[in-house]
């Protein structure tokens, strides 16, 4: 065996999902502590030891105390070399997450147990069956009080259309939560509230039929128990790797991140459960990870990570062989060789220049503005595409002005990269210059983020002017002649920084009047 084939084989990349607030920042740092990545967890919305989430680095998340960005960290354990992709869980980002779910072989995902299945779950989950990658669930906050444990099951399999399968099972919730019991060793780990922010705390494993397991549980919770492990072995599916790996069963942990427990006997689990890099799609036919030659491709730019450089990266997913420093690699959109300008690893904000990566590792790179969102970039004498990553149709539009006309220049500089990270559209008015500029977004706390970036990144302040507009099309047969178009009252015609002609309606019916007004136009939902 090579060594790149060892290192690819070691290596875990995995995307994390959930709704706001179901501890998935918390579980993130509860990895990183176990690879001694970070030596203490800070605890999200801690204002007053005003420490911050390792994977929450942008200023606007550290005042309301959620994730807007998805964010790279890669640690070691137990001889894996894991890359986690910590995802937004608010809708408003929910773009974000989708090219982030592209990047990622597996998803975990976060669901909170007096909550159960939540909307955004849902939404992202819908992802990830499209892609039909494994799906695991770890079922958080069992040291509060918690729905049934059937019913959270049932609810995810009605919900999500997937089947499950309790790994482990838990022991009362809130004040009476007493451990998890593991299926497969038929083992009870007794719950001892952890100091938080720390791994250590005595986890102690009693057999489930000794009769000292009454004496940490009690009697009404071991006949509970008992009476549970009997329907779960003639209700819940059964094990089954293969339908794990199609995405089609997930297995399912609970634990509390917060206390710590049960997250290091997920993770475990996890990555035996978990496979090395899968092959990836292109327009050559499947791309085997093993192999020599280096192919990657972009899911996500970021401008300004550091203040002090004011710097925009470039995020790659390696999906082939090796990447050397100093190599010499092509870039297929831009139909031209290069040399990637300073590699580096992530922890959150913190980053390392990197000699070598292989297939399954995420890297940065310093980008001059040559990059897009789904660009591939192979090995010279090399020329495919990895599958496309579709934009989003945006659903809130507003007119943007900056206050100092004297800032132009800034303004312009600062609205265009923040749109080429994907997180933003913009669009002109049809037959006026960059003086008019209308913004698209999927969800409407984006503009106060755009606002947030454009002051404190770009020192330029804005003035939003809110339009009516909820329905876009993009024109795909592009020589109709726009000038005469007959539309609908409420529609407005736009066109994207490529030149691209697009239609805004105000609402949904005036979509199909303009279609029977102008045969032979053709609309679609995405951009290219």
């Amino acid at each position: 065996m090579t060594d790149i084939t060892k290192e690819i084989e070691k290596r875990r990349t995995f995307a994390i999902i959930s709704h706001p607030d179901a501890g998935k920042t918390t579980l993130t740092e509860k990895f990183l502590l176990y690879g001694g990545a970070i030596n203490l967890a800070g605890s999200v919305k801690g204002k007053a030891t005003a420490r911050h989430a390792v994977s929450d680095w942008m200023e606007i998340e550290k005042e309301r105390g959620i994730s807007v960005t998805s964010s790279v960290l890669q640690f070691n354990y137990d001889g894996f070399c894991i890359n986690i992709l910590d995802t937004p869980g608010h809708q408003d980002f929910s773009e974000d997450t989708y090219r982030t779910l592209m990047a990622a072989d597996s998803a975990v995902m976060v669901i909170d147990a007096s909550k159960g299945v939540e909307a955004q779950t849902r939404k992202l989950f819908k992802v990830c069956v499209m892609r039909h990658i494994p799906i695991f669930t770890f079922i958080n906050k069992l040291d509060r009080d918690a729905n049934d444990t059937f019913e959270l099951l049932d609810e995810i399999e009605k919900e999500l259309g997937i089947a499950t399968c309790p790994i482990n099972w838990p022991i009362g919730s809130g004040k009476n939560f007493k451990g998890v019991y593991d299926r497969n060793t038929r083992k009870v780990t007794i719950y001892t509230d952890t100091e938080k922010g720390t791994k250590e705390g005595t986890a102690t494993e009693i057999d489930v039929d000794s009769p000292e397991l009454e004496a940490f549980i009690g009697m009404e919770n071991k006949e509970q128990l008992m009476e549970e492990i009997e329907l779960l072995d003639g209700a819940s599916a059964e094990f089954d790797q293969d339908m794990v790996n199609i995405g089609e069963l997930s297995p399912v942990f609970f634990g509390s991140a917060l206390t710590n427990f049960g997250v290091e006997i997920f993770l475990r689990n996890f990555l035996d459960m978990t496979s090395s890099p899968l092959p990836r799609k292109s327009d050559a036919g499947e791309v085997d990870p093993m192999t020599n030659d280096f192919s990657a491709f972009v899911f996500k730019i970021q401008a300004n990570m550091n203040k002090a450089h004011r710097d925009r990266i470039a995020f790659m997913r390696i999906c082939s062989g090796e990447f050397d420093a100093g190599m010499e690699v092509f870039h297929v959109q831009g139909n031209k060789k290069l040399r990637l300008s300073q590699p580096q690893q992530m922890m959150a904000q913190e980053r390392h220049i990197v000699d070598h990566a292989y297939a399954g590792d995420i890297i940065g790179v310093f980008d001059p503005g040559i990059f897009s969102i789904g660009d591939t970039i192979c090995a010279p004498g090399q020329k495919f595409q990895y599958e496309g990553i579709p934009t989003f149709a945006p659903e809130h539009f507003a007119r943007v002005r900056q206050v100092d006309t004297m800032k132009r220049k800034q303004f312009v500089k600062g609205i265009s990269q923040i749109a080429q990270e994907g997180a933003i559209q913009i669009f002109q008015e049809f037959n006026t210059g960059m003086e008019e500029i209308i913004v698209g977004v999927v969800g409407v706390l984006q503009f106060e983020v755009l606002k947030y970036r454009l002051q404190n990144e770009y020192n330029v302040e804005i003035i939003l002017e809110n339009l009516p507009y909820e329905h876009i099309r993009w024109i795909e047969n592009k020589e109709i002649d726009l000038d005469m178009l007959t539309g609908t009252s409420d529609m407005k015609k736009i066109k994207d920084l490529k030149g691209n002609p697009l239609l805004l309606w105000v609402n949904s019916w005036s979509i199909g009047m303009t279609l029977d007004r102008n045969k032979g136009l053709v609309l679609s939902e995405f951009g290219r």
